[in-house]
């Protein structure tokens, strides 16, 4: 009898087909809206870039303000409680931006931001609790899979309606699916955690010191180095097309780039091992080098195809690692955490890399992206290497107990998997 493949063995499993189906939808607008967003203000309300990246901005810094306390609301209160105003409050912002002034919108998105549903990281909570420990590795893949397909879809359908109807009707449709996909998810209700799981009163659970562990600032600085590397590799393929005169090919290419991690996102996850996300995201960077040097447009899209095959496995070991660090009661927040730390990756990356091209090239944004993001991560195998010979030293000090009960400092976890599947790299740090 032929294997079955670990795809349809995990969507096998009950409730995580509809998951997804029910993700795919309700992520929809946090996709689309960055987008839509500036053509609104540059079309419709006649302002600049500048003007229009300052909206998009402050909407960034509501949703990394936001992120960790939904999060932590999810872990508390249930999935449906802590939804809900979102949808609400969300929806009403999305529904009345198209009709502010620019100073009103700034506060909207603002706030906009703060209350957007929490689809992307319910969605990888509710895996970890589905899927078995054994399972996760392609559950995570699938689920990075996933989100490259909804940044393929979302901005598309966001554009056309922006630029063949109007950014009015662009925006209200945000609204529309935001509420649907909100719904939907509520109504669904995938648990966040198992039954077995303890139920620990708020105050008693440590705060948010007890997630500040050498293993997740980590693995959290590897979010923030994909992050930096993505957005950069984001802003210099658009920099590039446009110096070259193709602006217009800015859409295909990045529809390769995530053909590219889609490709890369599904070998990964139907790998029986996992690779550490250190070495992921510096593999992530050292894939995005060529794109620094190649010239003409075939040669680009071969660059960019191959920049983008590290990326969703990047993103997938990222967040089963998090996942494996902290008890089920706190797994909420740390997505949340997970959220903050690439918005802020982003948040480095756009405009460090922008001005790097304005003073150089776009070639050198890509070597920037790739050099910045892949310094972080190649540091953080150093750290943990170094950890884990002092680890070695003291095999008596009780560090690395996370693993089984979500306590201890996190350590353990990362170095273990380290060593394991990264031992030729690590050792050479």
């Amino acid at each position: 009898m032929p294997r079955r493949s670990p795809y349809a063995a995990l969507f096998a499993l009950p409730g995580v087909a509809r998951l997804f189906a029910i993700a795919f939808v309700a992520r929809l607008p946090q996709a689309m809206t960055g987008v839509v967003l500036t053509l609104h203000v540059v079309t419709a309300l006649h302002r600049g870039y500048g003007e229009a990246g300052l909206v998009t901005a402050i909407m960034t810094v509501g949703m990394a303000i936001g992120a960790p306390w939904r999060g932590r609301l999810v872990d508390r209160v249930g999935l449906r409680r802590a939804v809900l105003p979102s949808v609400v409050v969300a929806s009403l912002v999305w529904f009345a931006a198209p009709h502010l002034p620019y100073q009103a919108l700034l506060g909207a998105v603002f706030v906009g931001g703060v209350y957007s549903v929490p689809a992307f990281s319910v969605t990888r909570q509710s895996l970890s609790v589905l899927v078995p420990v054994s399972q996760q590795q392609t559950a995570f893949a699938a689920d990075s899979v996933f989100v490259e397909l909804t940044f393929m879809v979302s901005p598309l359908v966001g554009v056309w309606l922006a630029t063949a109807v109007s950014t009015t009707v662009a925006l209200t449709t945000t609204a529309v699916v935001t509420v649907v996909g909100g719904l939907m998810l509520a109504w669904a209700d995938p648990p966040t955690r198992s039954v077995a799981a303890p139920v620990v009163e708020p105050g008693r659970d440590g705060g948010v010191r007890a997630l500040i562990t050498p293993g997740i600032v980590v693995v959290l600085l590897a979010a923030v180095a994909a992050a930096f590397i993505l957005v950069g590799t984001d802003v210099a393929l658009v920099a590039t097309l446009t110096e070259a005169g193709r602006p217009g090919d800015v859409g295909w290419m990045v529809a390769l780039w995530c053909l590219g991690s889609v490709a890369g996102g599904l070998v990964y996850g139907a790998r029986g091992r996992g690779v550490s996300p250190l070495v992921l995201v510096a593999l992530l960077g050292a894939a995005t080098v060529p794109a620094a040097f190649v010239t003409g447009q075939p040669w680009l899209a071969l660059a960019v195809v191959l920049a983008g095959v590290p990326c969703a496995a990047s993103l997938s070991a990222i967040n089963a690692a998090l996942v494996r660090q902290v008890p089920e009661h706190r797994r909420g927040e740390v997505m949340g955490w997970s959220g903050a730390t690439s918005t802020a990756g982003n948040a480095l990356g756009a405009p460090l890399v922008g001005w790097v091209i304005d003073r150089g090239s776009p070639g050198a944004g890509f070597l920037t992206a790739a050099c910045v993001g892949g310094v972080v991560a190649l540091a953080g195998i150093g750290a943990l290497r170094v950890a884990r010979l002092r680890r070695a030293a003291r095999p008596d000090d009780g560090v690395g107990n996370g693993v089984g009960n979500g306590v201890g400092n996190g350590v353990g976890p990362i170095l273990e998997e380290d060593a394991r599947s990264t031992g030729t790299l690590s050792g050479a740090v």
